[in-house]
């Protein structure tokens, strides 16, 4: 999460859940965070991104993993819990953010480090080859910016990933879902191996929601069989649209880039 600096911020008390966290800017959810255990995951694109490590890496082993926006620290929490020893880097743009979530929530363990900064900027500084996962969860007033948007930006996701690792998008969208569709092209035009996890009433087109989208560097690196079993037992179903369904959902999209951003 990336947040616009004139939105008010505060964690609440869930009253369903008296161990839960909810960060909220203007009143609205942003991260959810279970003082008590750190595996549970509240919403469901997390629980989504979390599958996807869960099931493209082996059985609690430690992972390199670097985070662009950080909010109440959600997937660094449970990586640490789920993976011991997980060495993980947070970029986070807004101080706000970083200062509320560090004195009202629980301390992270000491090999999660949290920096201040823009995504893209911090990334054109990461060493090539560093990391095994990379989650993007940057947005700006609501909006993911432009320039993390962009074939460039991914093209430094992939620059830093190790050559088997992994690349987790969280996406907001509305019907007709394009600018969902002209980032997975953009990953496609990058990335050997794509999917897109998301609710099957949002790729209907009849609702708001997220989608997650998923890629690596190698062709076939994605174990998708594994991932559409695990998010179609959530209890907010997810499907996995990958190769001849995903070439149908973006069928017609262009790749992003500056130069389109002007």
């Amino acid at each position: 999460m990336d947040h616009d600096d004139a939105e008010t911020l505060e964690i609440v008390v869930d009253p369903a859940r008296p161990s839960g966290r909810t960060l909220l800017a203007d009143g609205v959810e942003q991260s959810y965070v279970d003082v008590a255990d750190a595996r549970y995951l509240h919403f469901e694109y997390v629980r989504r991104i979390a599958a996807a490590i869960d099931v493209a890496a082996p059985r609690g082993a430690a992972l390199t993993a670097l985070h662009l926006g950080g909010g109440a620290l959600t997937l660094p929490r449970w990586l640490a819990r789920t993976r011991p020893g997980s060495a993980q880097r947070v970029v986070e743009r807004d101080p706000a953010v970083v200062e509320l979530v560090g004195r009202k929530l629980p301390p992270l363990p000491p090999e999660v480090v949290v920096a201040l900064g823009d995504a893209r900027e911090a990334l054109a500084g990461e060493p090539s080859g560093a990391y095994d996962v990379v989650v993007a969860d940057v947005y700006r007033a609501a909006r993911m910016p432009p320039h993390v948007a962009a074939l460039e930006f991914a093209a430094q996701v992939a620059r830093v990933l190790r050559p088997d690792g992994l690349y987790l998008i969280n996406l907001t969208d509305l019907p007709p879902l394009a600018h969902t569709r002209a980032q997975v092209a953009t990953l496609r035009a990058v990335f050997a191996d794509v999917c897109l996890v998301a609710d099957r009433r949002m790729l209907r087109g009849r609702r708001y929601g997220n989608v997650v989208l998923a890629a690596s560097p190698v062709a076939g690196r994605l174990p998708v069989v594994r991932l559409a079993t695990r998010v179609a037992a959530d209890p907010v179903p997810g499907t996995v649209l990958h190769a001849a369904t995903l070439d149908a959902f973006a069928a017609g999209a262009l790749p992003v880039t500056d130069a389109d951003l002007g």
